[in-house]
């Protein structure tokens, strides 16, 4: 397969590591990191080998594919600039700012025929692959992600922060329409809403509550799913996936089937690694992205819908 030439747009904490993966990939050549800040750029340039620049227009039109790791009100920005000149693109989460941002990323990559992609992590994690093969049709959802506070994602709501990683599995795995949507949430500790629980409910019946707070003393990445004869525990943080099914030849009680269950424990792993691996693949077979820019689209809309119920 041929070798693409990469970039990475904002080599703070998360960049660094994009930088790091696309550095060890095989088919990929670092060509350049790119970070408002020089003395970062040109200690991270000097790590890996490439060169580094203070300003990401530099690389138009030099670069096959580029992460843009920058703050979210400036990811419309530059991945518009890619886009339109011949670069596919993966962007970290939130795809935009706005739905209207978004809707146009979408529409340009359509036109020129390039690759967006959408940085939610969590679709790699190994115990989330797993659940594909066990996954019928869910019935009740119920997702917990809280987490200390930390200032790096204090840019936006604890909604766009956390929640939006579980609001983007949801309705990937649900593939019905949201028709109604609930909510509730408190600032705690910065300006902006750092607790927050919302109702989700599908036109095929599916319901999800999914809660997200980033004030809390633990970390806790789960989610729990019911769907018929079958309750489905997901850990995103230990990588444990287990499975309570009901037995089809052994009772509990008299009339009351008994339950089975099975775990299954993943190896940490490498979501990020995984993540840009897809994306590369995905350029080089010219496939749909698992995290299309679509899905970030839906993502961030319905994020923004509970944002606007907690005014």
């Amino acid at each position: 397969m041929k070798t693409l030439k990469t970039a990475v747009i904002g080599v703070g904490y998360l960049g660094k590591f994009h930088a790091q993966k696309y550095h060890t990939l095989k088919h990929s050549e670092l060509i350049a990191v790119s970070d408002s800040n020089e003395e970062n750029a040109k200690l991270i340039a000097e790590d890996l080998e490439c060169d580094y620049t203070t300003d990401y227009k530099s690389l138009l039109g030099k670069v096959d594919a580029v992460s843009i790791v920058v703050p979210t009100q400036l990811h419309f920005e530059v991945a518009k600039d890619f886009l339109e000149n011949g670069t596919d693109v993966l962007v970290e989460k939130p795809i935009t700012s706005t739905l209207e941002q978004a809707q146009q990323l979408v529409d340009i990559a359509k036109t020129n025929k390039r690759i967006l992609q959408v940085g939610h992590l969590e679709r790699f994690n190994p115990a989330m692959l797993a659940l594909s093969e066990i996954l019928t049709a869910p019935l009740f959802i119920e997702s917990h992600r809280v987490a200390p506070y930390n200032p790096r994602g204090a840019d936006v709501s604890v909604i766009l922060d956390l929640m939006i990683h579980d609001i983007d599995i949801i309705l990937d795995i649900v593939h019905s329409k949201v028709t109604s949507i609930s909510a509730n949430g408190v600032k705690a500790l910065s300006n902006d809403i750092d607790i927050a629980n919302a109702r989700l409910e599908f036109e095929n019946g599916c319901v999800a509550n999914v809660t997200a707070s980033r004030a809390s003393l633990k970390s806790e990445r789960k989610m729990r799913i019911v769907q018929e004869d079958t309750y489905i525990n997901l850990d995103f943080q230990n990588k444990t996936l287990t499975t309570y099914t009901k037995s089809k030849d052994k009772e509990m009680f008299p009339g009351v089937a008994d339950i089975e269950s099975s775990s299954q424990n993943f190896e940490q792993g490498d979501a990020l690694l995984a993540e840009i691996e897809s994306f590369i693949n995905t350029i080089q077979t010219d496939t749909v992205p698992v995290v299309s820019g679509e899905d970030g689209l839906r993502a961030l809309d319905t994020a923004n819908k509970i944002t606007a119920l907690l005014g």
